[in-house]
């Protein structure tokens, strides 16, 4: 869920299309807007939410397994957000996408002049991102059991810089300011995971893996988001994630009930409060703030995570993990404050 944040920021121009009336409207206006305490607040708490989601997520491991933990989540992620959906609806934060909206997004006259797997985006969309998400969340799961929760926030957070590098195998520039953003990243990652002798982790390998699909996740949502309600994709990709983390629940693993019950406090905060509430608050605080500025905040889970494994599990760093956090942090913002260009090469859609 967490990779959710970026969408916004990187789907500007057809969500454009959509509101120029509204801008143009607003343009008119000669008062100045007031500053959206409030809403910054919320994305705040979100930030907070999800870079404590890391500790449930590691003490949780000490009950169940990776898939059991991610399949319960996941399907309770699911379940909470679907009484969301109609309050989002009714104060207007959200709205029920048709398939004129789609239409005009896509800029075409018929459903026929749409590519199969956008013909019913809510579906595919829900489908392919969960699919996706299944094995970023999994990898994720996996590596936590071998790694500290701050690494593992700051590993993932390499989504944010690989998502314009994968956007040259669609066709699409890369910035220059992305470019820096990457190799500052990576000079992190090294400091951060390799070893002597060029070795890296076993959990750091599969963290890696991890940010590779949320960043192929990112792209995905970026694809379908203009043409679907952000909440019900949202819950139907966990869904998914859930019913696919079934099958090797089971197969490798060994559920039982009294299991589940003792890792019952992390499973019940990542999914209610990590899924539910944080993306939510999220939906809520992105209505008044600047997408770029949404996300600048939010993808300070990763911060957060370390200060949260320090705090709760009495983790550490050593001077060359902070460095290697601190260049790797910059490089995430470098991505993220760099201006964004309007031309149509440019996007992932």
């Amino acid at each position: 869920m967490r990779a959710f944040q970026s969408v916004i920021r990187i789907n500007h121009e057809e969500e454009n299309n959509l509101k120029t009336g509204m801008n143009n409207v607003a343009a008119e206006r000669p008062e100045k807007e007031k500053k959206p305490y409030l809403h910054l607040f919320l994305l705040s708490i979100t930030a907070v939410v999800w870079g404590a989601s890391f500790v449930s997520q590691s003490v949780g491991m000490d009950h169940v397994g990776p898939f059991t933990y991610n399949g319960v989540r996941m399907l309770m992620g699911g379940t909470v957000l679907l009484p969301v959906i109609p309050l989002l609806r009714k104060f207007g934060i959200t709205k029920r996408v048709d398939m004129d909206d789609v239409l005009a997004v896509k800029g075409v006259d018929s459903v026929e002049d749409l590519p199969w797997y956008d013909r019913k985006p809510q579906f595919f969309g829900g489908l392919f991102a969960g699919i996706v998400l299944f094995f970023a969340s999994s990898f994720q799961q996996y590596a936590i059991q071998f790694t500290t929760t701050g690494k593992a926030g700051f590993i993932t957070s390499l989504y944010v810089v690989l998502v314009p590098v994968f956007g040259i195998f669609l066709g699409h520039k890369i910035k220059k300011s992305d470019w820096a953003g990457v190799s500052l990243a990576l000079v992190g990652l090294y400091l951060l995971s390799i070893k002597g002798g060029f070795y890296i982790s076993h959990g750091d390998f599969f963290l890696i893996l991890c940010a590779i699909f949320y960043a192929i996740h990112i792209i995905v949502l970026d694809h379908y988001s203009p043409m679907v309600d952000g909440v019900v994709l949202s819950s139907t990709q966990f869904f998914i994630v859930g019913l696919i983390s079934l099958v090797p629940m089971f197969a490798m693993e060994n559920p039982a009930w009294g299991a589940l019950i003792a890792a019952g406090p992390p499973l019940l905060y990542s999914g209610i409060l990590s899924s539910g509430v944080g993306f939510t608050l999220q939906t809520i605080g992105l209505q008044k703030v600047p997408p770029t500025q949404a996300s600048l905040i939010t993808s300070q889970e990763s911060t957060l995570s370390v200060v949260f494994g320090w705090l709760l599990l009495g983790e550490t760093m050593t001077g060359r993990e902070l460095i290697g956090c601190a260049m790797m942090l910059t490089g995430v913002l470098i991505s993220q404050l760099a201006p964004e260009k309007k031309s149509k090469s440019q996007s992932l859609t």
